[in-house]
């Protein structure tokens, strides 16, 4: 008979796939659309990081723009993000300039069993998708000041593991892209 050990020695390892999922990309790009369905199919949790942050505060991402500024929220985004990246069975929706803060992108780029994926639309999608929503996101009131951070953000959001371009794709067709990438 042989020992539990030897048997175990002579099996071929399986490649261990991530153990959570990360959406990056530019408002509008459908991170917080696409990743409850990423979720539902891996049977995930979906956490949308703004809600952390904004639950944390008690207010809305606008409230702390307004009140404190961007240097502090980009501080307590920093710090959600940090707590969240440990979860397992994870998928998480940055918000469109977390990839801007060079720890917050080093962590998750770096993070062992992470899958960073971009959800890369062109500006004018984005503006369309984003359409009725100025309320929520005051930065769409300067359209100058949006594309200069859509060309900012574009080649740090191609930093991620996989980019897909989701303009022309259904929200169904972007989770399954999704999760053959994390197969």
């Amino acid at each position: 008979m042989k020992s539990p050990e030897k048997d175990a020695r002579n099996v071929e390892p399986r490649p261990i796939g991530p153990r959570r999922i990360v959406l990056t990309g530019f408002m509008g790009s459908g991170k917080t659309t696409v990743g409850p369905l990423v979720a539902e199919r891996l049977g995930w949790s979906f956490v949308d990081a703004d809600d952390v942050i904004a639950a944390e505060a008690g207010t809305t991402i606008p409230e702390i723009f307004k009140r404190e500024g961007e240097t502090e929220f980009r501080r307590r985004e920093r710090k959600a993000i940090a707590n969240l990246a440990r979860g397992d069975g994870l998928v998480l929706a940055l918000g469109g300039g977390a990839i801007e803060d060079a720890a917050t992108r080093e962590l998750l780029l770096s993070a062992a069993e992470t899958l960073m994926v971009h959800l890369e639309v062109e500006l004018e999608t984005a503006l369309e998708r984003c359409r009725g929503s100025e309320l929520l996101r005051p930065v769409l009131a300067d359209r100058a000041n949006l594309a200069s951070r859509y060309r900012r953000r574009l080649p740090l959001y191609r930093m991620a593991h996989v980019s897909l371009h989701v303009d022309t794709l259904t929200p169904g067709e972007v989770a399954e892209a999704i999760v053959r990438a994390a197969g």
